[in-house]
């Protein structure tokens, strides 16, 4: 099942599709047909997600994926009214948990370069 279609699966069509047979090269590596790669504007090391389903396996491009997650968090985001500069003045804090959790403590205060922002 090499070669299903995110874009398919992005709408919700079940429609099952025979595409292409590919082989798998020295390096364990697949070359995914020029057609269906320009199809699904997929550039040189595009990464894709490799699901295993059965004895098959499903490849689904992560580029799009990526994009359409994008586009959801900023249309909720919007919905709300939280503007750019709202998220940002929360990162210090948000960095500040994350540091404390991973290393149990409150990390050391940032030092400014000259022509630095302090955030």
């Amino acid at each position: 099942m090499v070669g299903f279609s995110y874009l398919d699966m992005a709408t919700h069509d079940s429609t099952l599709e025979y595409l292409a047979t590919t082989k798998i090269g020295e390096k364990g590596q697949l070359t995914v047909p020029k057609q269906f790669r320009q199809e699904l504007g997929l550039g040189t090391g595009a990464p894709f997600a490799v699901l295993r389903l059965g004895d098959g396996l499903i490849l689904l491009p992560e580029q799009q994926r990526f994009e359409r997650l994008c586009q959801s968090i900023s249309s909720s985001l919007t919905a709300t009214g939280l503007t750019q500069e709202d998220l940002l003045a929360t990162l210090p804090e948000a960095r500040n948990r994350v540091y404390a959790r991973h290393y149990g403590k409150k990390p050391a205060p940032r030092r400014r370069t000259p022509g630095q922002r302090l955030k």
